[in-house]
């Protein structure tokens, strides 16, 4: 008699495991809570937002659990070092934002953040240089953000920027 009762008891155990490991499987692959805020951080006009997404990149380990899409084609299909301004890592963090903003289903919300995002960045680049250099410099940047800031809403249902 007990035996048939401890089978039963064992049966109802695993039929309430099994739920338990379902839910704790999803719960494992779903991003922390505070990712949208960790975006955003990452996306800011601000030097401490740029140089926050330039140690998390160095360490995208660290970031794992967050699902960002870290995937980049630098300047697309502009020069990434243009008139030898090195514009490529603010290519790079302006990819991460429209491919992460792009999946989160906010891109057009953001876009425009985004875009000035990257002029800043491409302004502090131009900030190391001096005289007709800089000017050249700022020139090309004031270029690259105007080309984003108009075709890059084009390409708002794509995966690239």
């Amino acid at each position: 008699m007990r035996r048939p009762h401890a089978v039963s008891l064992a049966a109802a155990g695993a039929a309430l495991a099994l739920p338990a490991v379902l839910v704790l499987a999803s719960d494992a692959s779903a991003a922390p809570a505070d990712k949208p805020q960790v975006l955003s951080s990452w996306t800011q006009t601000s030097a401490a937002s740029y140089n926050s997404w330039v140690s998390a990149r160095g360490n995208q380990g660290a970031w794992a659990a967050y699902g960002f899409d870290w995937s980049t084609d630098y300047c697309s299909s502009s020069p990434d070092n243009p008139f030898g301004f090195p514009f490529q890592t603010a290519c790079a963090r302006h990819d991460f934002g429209y491919r992460n903003y792009k999946a989160a289903g906010t891109f057009s919300a953001n876009k425009s953040r985004i875009d000035s995002a990257f002029y800043e960045d491409l302004k502090r680049v131009c900030n190391n240089y001096s005289g007709a250099t800089k000017t050249s410099c700022n020139s090309t940047a004031w270029t690259y953000y105007h080309a984003v800031d108009i075709f890059g809403l084009k390409g708002a249902d794509t995966a690239r920027s």
